[in-house]
C-alpha cells in the first residue's frame, strides 16, 4: 500500500506550477514595470523637449508651455500630475552661470565665507550658491526647465514589496531663448563684504 504512493506522480505538475506560479508572477509584474516606466519617461522627455522648443520664442508664456506638457503627458497616463502643481524654471544671463557664484576662496576651506570676494552675476550684493531667478527670462537667456511628474504605478506589485504607489519621474532640459529682442547684460561686479 505504501509502495503505490510513493510512486504515483499524478498532481505533481499542479504542485510544481502553484510553487512556481507566484514568482513567474512577480517577474512578470517587475519587467513590465520597468518597462512602463522607460515608456513615461521617454514620454515625459519628449514633452519636456517639446516644450522647450516652443518656450524660447518671444510670447510664449509659463502658463501655455507646462499646460502643453502636461496634455501631452496625460495622453499617455490621464493620472499623471506634476509634483508641486507646476514645473520650475531658472533664469541665468549666461550658460557659464549654472554654477554657484565665483569667489576668491582666502583660507582655502572650498566654502565661501563672510569677507571673501565673490563675483555677483545676477546683481543682488549677496553671494549665492545658485544665482538663477525664476521665470521665462528675456532674449538671449539660457532656461532651466524642470518637470518632476508623479503617476500611479500600473501594478499592485508595489504595495506588496512596501513601495509607494506612486512613481515620480524628474526630467531637466536646458535652453536658450532666441534673441528675438536685445538682451539685457549686466557686467558682474565684484563685491568684498
Amino acid at each position: 500500500m505504501i509502495r503505490p504512493l510513493a510512486c504515483d506522480d499524478s498532481g505533481a505538475a499542479l504542485v510544481e506550477f502553484a510553487l512556481i506560479a507566484p514568482v513567474l508572477l512577480l517577474l512578470g509584474m517587475g519587467l513590465s514595470e520597468l518597462a512602463y516606466e522607460a515608456y513615461m519617461e521617454a514620454v515625459v522627455t519628449g514633452a519636456v523637449q517639446q516644450a522647450g522648443r516652443a518656450g524660447t520664442i518671444q510670447g510664449a508664456t509659463a502658463a501655455t508651455v507646462d499646460a502643453n506638457v502636461l496634455s501631452v503627458i496625460q495622453r499617455s497616463n490621464a493620472r499623471a500630475a506634476f509634483v508641486g502643481g507646476y514645473p520650475t524654471r531658472k533664469t541665468y544671463a549666461d550658460y557659464g552661470y549654472i554654477a554657484p557664484e565665483p569667489f576668491t576662496d582666502s583660507n582655502s576651506n572650498g566654502v565661501h565665507d563672510a569677507g571673501e570676494c565673490f563675483t555677483d552675476v545676477n546683481a543682488n550684493g549677496v553671494w549665492d550658491s545658485d544665482p538663477g531667478t525664476s521665470g521665462m527670462g528675456g532674449a538671449g537667456d539660457t532656461v532651466v526647465y524642470t518637470v518632476q511628474v508623479t503617476y500611479p504605478r500600473p501594478f499592485p506589485m508595489a504595495s506588496w514589496l512596501g513601495w509607494d504607489n506612486l512613481a515620480n519621474i524628474s526630467v531637466t532640459t536646458i535652453l536658450k531663448n532666441q534673441p528675438y529682442a536685445t538682451q539685457q547684460t549686466t557686467t558682474p561686479a565684484t563685491v568684498c563684504a
